[in-house]
Order: structure tokens, then C-alpha cells, then sequence
């Protein structure tokens, strides 16, 4: 790619500066609140997970090779790496899990998969995770922003190991130069992940969040004993493997304040297509037998990455806009039991998917901005629905009412309710200095271990 050494060299400063002021101080409380509801998010998405056939065997397995000290809620013994490996692994399972719009990935599955384990058991507090997670988070956020990947690529197995670096050296005690030393460290080996397996229908893809956060950990492992690397690392990776966004964000200018949080189990892309497609369903009282004719008008980034049809495994029809269209017309929700057998192979649905034309919709494509306008034709009823922002994004938040609603029913396939409660209650209302295993023993049978 053609070098830009300007755009490159502001970057790299804007990262510095962001990093030095996170450093210095706690988050601030807006801040920190946006933490813990990313945290429960990703936390109840993880729950999930776990319920996958795939994520249990990991888990098992990684167990018996090795026994360690981490337990998810009724789990076996983990090893430090391993509850990395698995949690990232489980957060992404179902593709329910938090994003960020300006980095075009996730910057915090793989932060909080790294920083959970490790503050619990070095005995962290409430606050000294949150602001780990707040600086790795704005890390992340803004390489996904700068280091813009090659057609082909996937962002999870990239970038966010940048974020994951900052987050541990800082939950280190790493200064801020320490902090962008793990960062280079972790720049010097940053891989090539491929969009491949989500074409292919193949869930290799989600081993990549947690190789993501295996090269954070290891980078920061690294600084803290002093290894050294080149100082210029991750701006002669930017010169030479990616293209300098436009601008960069003010340094003072808080990313994770951006972060959306899904309602549906699918890519957000997708996302747009299904609020219309709830909306058309209720102007049919859920008959969808009706429907003749399905037209989504969509901007062209959705299309290219979610074009799937006919999805043949469950990440397939993560990233497919037709599945997604005929789940919401068929169930009314797309979530994790969406992507199980009955459901899945449902006869109505995959009728309604074949029925899906995808159109362009130049206007918004040329513009930048995401939406969505789906048409139905059903014995003779002509029904369009238009939808410019989805629940969830930046400026229509998800509520803590929702994001506890959600946590509820995802972290119900593994948690019972009441634990679930104590946790959510808990969660909102702890104290920076109150221990992070206080809060993290609520979703366990202490009896068990």
C-alpha cells in the first residue's frame, strides 16, 4: 500500500496521547459505567457460548491437559490461557457480542477474555478492571480505526491484540511508555486472519478473538520482564501493512462511549434489515405464509460482507442479510436458538430466505450512512419499511433495563436466574475498591469448587 507517513505519524501521536491520559487517571464515571454494561454484555454472550457443543469440548479438554485456577460457572479448572482461548471463543459464538462502528470489529471481547482471569487472580479491584478495560478498549478502537485491513482479511485476528497489550501492561502497573512498549512488542507479530471461514461456513473464525488476546497477554507479559523491541513498531506496520484513516479521533475523545451493544444474535450489518423486517411482521400478526415477494434495499458494505444465501452452517447465516430477514419474519427475534437444528432448518423460514432479493441502495452507499428498506408483497398486501438506526447504536443506546434483559436470557443457558440477578444488581452498584472475585463468586456454586 502507498505509504503516508503524515497520516501514519498522527495517528501514532493522537494513540500516544490517548494512552497517557488513561494512564493517569481513573475513568471517568459515564465511563466506567459504559464498562461494566460492555462487560455484562459480552459477559452473558460468553454464558452462551459456552453452551456450544465446540466451546465445551475446547473447554474440557483444555482442562485435562491442564488444570488451572479460572472456573466459569460451572466449569472445569482453567490455566490463565486457556479461560482466554475459551471465553473469546464463547463471546463470539453466536455473533450477539459488542462492537464498534469507526473500528469495524470488536475491540473489548478480547480485553475483557485476557483481563478477567488475569484480575481475578491477582486479586484486582472493580476499578482497577475497569480502567484496564477502558484504556485497552480506547487501544483497540482506535487501531481499528487506523490499521484499515486488505480485502480478504478479518479484523478479529489483528488489530484487537493492540488493545488487549495496553489493557494488561496497564492492569500491570506499566506506565504509559511501558504501555505502548507491550504495544510495539505485540505490533511486531501482528497476523494475517482471513475472511475465509466465514465464506466457507467454517467456525475457525472464532478462534481468532482469542489468538487476538493470547498475543496482548504474552506482549505485556513481555515488557513487564523488561524484553525490549523496536520503538517504532506499530508505525512501521502501519506504513507498510495498512492504509492512515482520514483523521484521527481527539486524543481526550472517549471511544468506548461509542460502542454499540447488539439486541439480535447476528452481525450488525444485518441488524438494519431485521428491525424492518419486525416491524413488517407485526403488519402481518405474524403470518407469514402470506408472503409473496421479499425486497431489501441495503447499503453496499452489507451486501458485500453478508451476502450469504442459503446458508449451509450457522455462521454463514450469521453474516447472511436473507437469513436474518426471514428469522425476524418467521420468530420475531434472531438469537442464539435461531442457530439451533429445529429452527435453522425451519421449512417457513428457509422459504422466506429463498424469497429475498438484495438491492443496492446507491444513495446511502455513496453517502457512508447505514439503513435499510425492506418491501414485502403478501397476497396482494404491499407492506415497505424503512429503518435509518437500529437499538443499540451510540445515539439509541441500548437501556440498562435491556442490557440486563439480554444477560438474563443468554446467561440462562448456564447460570440459574437467581444467581444471574444477584449479579446484575451487584454489578451496578459495587464500588471501585470492592474485589472483582466478590462480584465474579455471585454467578458460582462455591460448594462446587
Amino acid at each position: 500500500m502507498a505509504e503516508d507517513n503524515m497520516g501514519h505519524t498522527g495517528q501514532r501521536e493522537a494513540l500516544q496521547r490517548a494512552i497517557s491520559l488513561r494512564a493517569s487517571r481513573p475513568a471517568a464515571a459515564p465511563v466506567a459505567a459504559q464498562a461494566r454494561r460492555i462487560f455484562l454484555d459480552t459477559l452473558g454472550c460468553a454464558l452462551a457460548g459456552r453452551a456450544a457443543a465446540e466451546v465445551q469440548a475446547l473447554e474440557r479438554q483444555s482442562s485435562a491437559r491442564e488444570p488451572g485456577r479460572f472456573f466459569l460457572p460451572g466449569g472445569p479448572p482453567l490455566t490463565l490461557g486457556a479461560a482466554t482461548q475459551v471465553f473469546a471463543m464463547a463471546a463470539t459464538w453466536h455473533e450477539a457480542c459488542e462492537g464498534h462502528a469507526l473500528a469495524h470489529g470488536r475491540p473489548g471481547v478480547p480485553v475483557i477474555a485476557a483481563l478477567l482471569p488475569l484480575a481475578l487472580a491477582r486479586g484486582d479491584s472493580v476499578g482497577r478492571f475497569t480502567d484496564a478495560l477502558v484504556l485497552g478498549y480506547e487501544v483497540g478502537a482506535r487501531a481499528g480505526a487506523w490499521l484499515r485491513i486488505r480485502p480478504g482479511m478479518h479484523v478479529d485476528g489483528n488489530w484487537p491484540a493492540l488493545g488487549v497489550a495496553a489493557a494488561v501492561a496497564h492492569l500491570l502497573g506499566l506506565d504509559g511508555a511501558g504501555i505502548v512498549h507491550a504495544i510495539d512488542i505485540a505490533a511486531c507479530q501482528l497476523p494475517t486472519s482471513l475472511y475465509l471461514p466465514v465464506r466457507a461456513g467454517c467456525n475457525a473464525r472464532n478462534t481468532y478473538l482469542g489468538h487476538s488476546a493470547a498475543l496482548g497477554l504474552e506482549a505485556a507479559f513481555a515488557a513487564q520482564a523488561g524484553i525490549d523491541g523496536p520503538a517504532d513498531a506499530l508505525h512501521f506496520y502501519a506504513q507498510n501493512f495498512s492504509a492512515p484513516a482520514d483523521t484521527a479521533p481527539a486524543p481526550a475523545q472517549d471511544l468506548i462511549l461509542d460502542a454499540y451493544l447488539k439486541p439480535f444474535a447476528a452481525v450488525r450489518h444485518v441488524h438494519y434489515g431485521a428491525m424492518a423486517a419486525r416491524a413488517a411482521r407485526e403488519a402481518l400478526d405474524g403470518d407469514t405464509q402470506r408472503i409473496e415477494k421479499i425486497v431489501l434495499t441495503v447499503y453496499q458494505e452489507a451486501v458485500t460482507y453478508c451476502g450469504n444465501r442459503a446458508p449451509r452452517t450457522p455462521i454463514q447465516a450469521q453474516f447472511s442479510l436473507s437469513f436474518g430477514i426471514a428469522a425476524m419474519l418467521r420468530f420475531g427475534d434472531i438469537e442464539p436458538a435461531s442457530y439451533d437444528a429445529d429452527s435453522f432448518n425451519d421449512v417457513e423460514l428457509r422459504r422466506l430466505e429463498a424469497l429475498v432479493e438484495l438491492r443496492v441502495d446507491e444513495d446511502l452507499t455513496r453517502s457512508g450512512q447505514r439503513g435499510a428498506t425492506l418491501e414485502l408483497r403478501a397476497a396482494g398486501l404491499d407492506i415497505e419499511r424503512t429503518v435509518a438506526t437500529i437499538d443499540g447504536d451510540p445515539d439509541q443506546p441500548l437501556g440498562p433495563e435491556q442490557v440486563a434483559a439480554k444477560f438474563m436470557r443468554y446467561a440462562g443457558a448456564s447460570v440459574p436466574a437467581a444467581r444471574c440477578e444477584c449479579f446484575v444488581a451487584a454489578l451496578a452498584a459495587t464500588e471501585r475498591d470492592s474485589p472483582l472475585r466478590s462480584l465474579w463468586t455471585l454467578l458460582h456454586d462455591e460448594a462446587a469448587h
